[in-house]
């Protein structure tokens, strides 16, 4: 999942529980939709990335910086106990706590993948809907 820093979903993606983590971020990043600022031109890639040490592959950085992404990705290399983003890292765990309010949702009842993600793209909506009346009651 992709979330802006309020924790609004931006891009969901359900793949099996085999692949590893760290292949959907490009692509996830590919899918991200234009989201407005204050002024200017919508932004079409996000100014920075926070993750798990999952993520934290040399290469995957390198792309990220090439992207002109900062990159704020824990090195798996490194031993220390935590990466020190948990705060940042919050929002993200947050909006997946969100997606386990909805009961289809939290245990896997689709037979197809494409039902699961349709389900998860329904859910991601109803969060936005929920988060929208809140600045437009």
């Amino acid at each position: 999942m992709l979330t802006d820093a309020f924790g609004v979903p931006l891009v969901v993606r359900t793949t099996a529980a085999n692949v590893p983590d760290q292949q959907q971020l490009v692509p996830m990043l590919e899918a991200m939709p234009p989201v407005r600022g204050r002024r200017g031109r919508p932004r079409t890639k996000p100014k920075a990335v926070f993750a798990d040490r999952a993520y934290g592959i040399a290469a995957l950085i390198a792309l990220l910086i090439t992207m002109r992404i900062d990159s704020f990705l824990a090195p798996r290399s490194d031993k220390t106990h935590g990466s020190g983003l948990g705060t940042a890292r919050y929002v993200v765990e947050r909006t997946l706590a969100w997606f386990s309010h909805f009961r289809r949702i939290r245990m896997c009842y689709e037979r197809t993948g494409a039902h699961f993600q349709a389900f998860h793209e329904l859910a991601a909506c109803c969060l936005v809907a929920k988060r929208i009346t809140r600045y437009f009651p």
